[in-house]
């Protein structure tokens, strides 16, 4: 009997319509756990490098996590994996909602997809009976109203359907895979789902998943629901709203949006509009969220109520969470909550990123006011009418050609960086907040911050809402307020650790960019990296784990959780040498991709005071501490310490990795 897991991945042959229940290695559990760490393994053996995102052998995964189903609180991530046509590396975002733990319901940890369609389809997975289902009567709607009618078709109103809207079925380069109450919205996964010609992929499961020690993993669920209980009637002072909770940023509960709307950019990121919120603001703001928000809603098996049923007026519902309430009102300085819902109601539908998308729009108005676009780009075309000349109906005209790919949204569907090269006359200095090619958030900050610098240049997430970590965003003023914070802090590695945050101050020889030090940063940056390895491979939401400060999971509990589900004997040391070993192959393949430290830079103008030599002296110290080369490479030493000498023969093969290279 498995345990955690069911054994048991669907591959799907889109060319031959071919469809394999396959049972699974059990020695890959041990291996690499689960989740992202045994997708990453599967495209390492079966894509070569040489495969574009749009090739046939692009394969796409849909995967489950280790605690899936399970009774663990907050695991309800499914990660999706693919080339990206953005940065032409390894993507894996990954979306909330219920759709993982039915696929494990139903028998599956992955549904492994080759090759194309030659014509629209969705899948229905409904326990072990699998179909490839004609979608055509599907092309042209919404990614919810698909959910909806495929629910209708199949008279299954608790299946759970991840589809794709009209972005999708384009390819635009920040199509979005929306799934009830979530996306995997980064880098493009729509647009390989929509290549392939999958609109939609539902799935009803009715099976057991197995524990190896239910009393064992139950003993440590009731220990956390007591810290998570502790947590929400004690939320975490001296720091900002959105951080002191756990969850992922419960931006549909708090109201008070001054922080985020006086320190984040506006536009193509870059205006800082100080002093916004005001008086009226604070009226008007929190009245039209509270009128929009309908409940409060969680994911599977969360006590946290991240997301929120959103209908405003006569918007249709749909749900929102996050950020993505200010991202188009920001982005097009339309200072109205109206407007947002309005706005983000037609992206989810048309299936978006709603990160780098409102910045696709921002860059084209700005472009547009710099003369580099024309009158002509935005005038009428064969089925479209002329963009208005008001900012919200000139967003919405922009979002709309965006989706469908018409006329100017061709170009600006391939996203900010491939946009300003094709239109060029100038437009790549218009071009300032991408790192490998991928829209970031719009922050742009005064003085460089080395553990930031790291995370932003290294992690192979590239999102940095996805990246950051356990470690508090900045000094706190007093030493009072870091003394209170540390005293009650058991999710360190080590306690000894509690000393970087007291020396820790605002300003000075102790503040950024000095300190942390670069030692202390290379540590740090690897623990919160650590987290997130371990939250990907058991598909639990980060905002439980690895994102927010003082969180329920952390490196001292999971090796029991994951122990107690799986029947492997893990401490920490093993936990860390499964998620390293999993993180050096993923940071290998997108070596064999083409990923050098050329590559790994913020933008120029991400903070207002740079530190060229520090910068250096930081990537090149994380690179030794992580045990790479000076090109970002694992060497041959660190990948046999990992069990990762296949890898380490295959680089020295493609000459990437030559023999004594440190």
């Amino acid at each position: 009997m498995r345990y955690g897991e069911t054994g048991y991945n669907l591959e799907i042959d889109l060319a031959t319509g071919n469809i394999e229940r396959v049972e699974t290695d059990p020695k890959l559990l041990e291996t690499y756990l689960g989740g992202l760490g045994t997708s990453v393994k599967l495209h390492w053996d079966r894509v070569p490098p040489e495969t574009k995102p749009f090739d046939d052998g692009n394969m796409l995964i849909f995967s489950s996590g280790v605690l899936n189903a399970t009774p663990a609180f907050s695991a309800n991530r499914s990660v999706v994996t693919f080339i990206s046509p953005q940065s032409h590396l390894l993507a894996y975002p990954m979306m909330g909602g219920f759709w993982s733990a039915e696929l494990k319901y139903a028998g599956y940890d992955k549904v492994i997809f080759h090759n194309k369609s030659p014509k629209w389809v969705y899948i229905w997975i409904n326990n072990d009976k699998v179909e490839i289902r004609d979608a055509s009567h599907l092309v042209g709607r919404g990614a919810l109203e698909t959910q909806d009618l495929i629910r209708q078709e199949l008279n299954q109103p608790n299946a759970q359907v991840a589809a794709i809207g009209v972005a999708g079925e384009n390819r635009c380069f920040t199509a979005s895979i929306e799934q009830g109450r979530s996306s995997a919205s980064r880098l493009g996964g729509g647009a390989v789902m929509g290549d392939k010609k999958i609109k939609a992929v539902a799935v009803r499961g009715t099976k057991d998943v197995n524990l190896a020690n239910g009393e064992a993993f139950m003993k440590e669920m009731m220990d956390m629901m007591a810290y998570i209980n502790f947590r929400n009637e004690n939320p975490i002072p001296d720091v900002m709203t959105i951080l002191s909770g756990i969850g992922s940023p419960q931006e549909m509960v708090h109201t008070d949006e001054k922080w985020h709307t006086e320190n984040f950019m506006w536009g193509n990121a870059r205006t800082r509009r100080r002093g916004f919120w005001d008086e009226k603001i604070d009226e008007e703001f929190p009245r039209t969220q509270k009128e929009g928000i309908k409940r409060l809603i969680s994911c599977f098996n969360c006590p946290q109520h991240c997301g929120a049923l959103v209908s405003y007026k006569d918007t249709p519902r749909y749900m929102a969470k996050c950020f993505g309430k200010l991202t188009y009102l920001m982005a097009s300085y339309v200072d109205s909550m109206d407007f947002a819902w309005r706005a983000l109601q037609r992206a989810t539908e048309y299936g978006v990123d709603s990160f780098s998308t409102p910045q696709i729009l921002a860059f084209a108005v700005e472009l547009y006011e710099a003369g580099i676009l024309t009158d002509k780009d935005f005038a009428a075309g064969p089925t479209w009418p002329a963009c208005p000349e008001d900012k919200e109906g000139r967003f919405l005209w922009l979002l709309d050609r965006v989706a469908h790919r018409e006329g100017i949204g061709d170009v600006l569907a391939d996203g900010v960086y491939y946009a300003a090269r094709s239109i060029g006359n100038g437009a790549e200095a218009f071009d300032h907040n991408t790192i490998k090619r991928h829209e970031q958030l719009p922050l742009k900050l005064g003085t460089m911050d080395p553990l930031y610098y790291l995370m932003y240049a290294t992690n192979e997430k590239i999102s940095i809402t996805q990246i950051e970590g356990n470690w508090p965003q900045g000094a706190f003023p007093t030493m009072e307020q870091r003394e209170a914070f540390v005293k009650d802090w058991p999710q360190l590695p080590d306690d000894s650790w509690k000393q970087w945050l007291l020396d820790w101050e605002p300003r000075g020889e102790k503040g950024i960019p000095y300190y942390p030090t670069i030692d202390m940063s290379c540590h740090i940056v690897d623990w919160m990296e650590m987290l997130h390895n371990i939250d990907d491979a058991c598909c639990v939401c980060a905002g439980m784990s690895s994102f927010c400060l003082k969180p329920p999971y952390h490196i001292h509990n999971y090796p029991k959780i994951i122990s107690a589900a799986t029947g492997l004997d893990l401490d920490e040391a093993s936990l860390k040498k499964i998620v390293n070993r999993s993180r050096n192959l993923h940071r290998a393949l997108n070596n064999r991709l083409g990923l050098r430290r050329g590559d790994e830079k913020p933008p120029e103008d991400h903070w207002k005071r740079r530190y060229p030599e520090i910068e250096e002296k930081l990537l090149s110290t994380y690179y030794t501490f992580k045990g790479w080369n000076q090109e970002g490479i694992p060497t041959k030493e660190r990948l046999h310490e990992l069990d990762l000498d296949y890898v380490a023969e295959d680089l020295e093969k493609r000459g990437i990795l030559k023999d004594g290279q440190d």
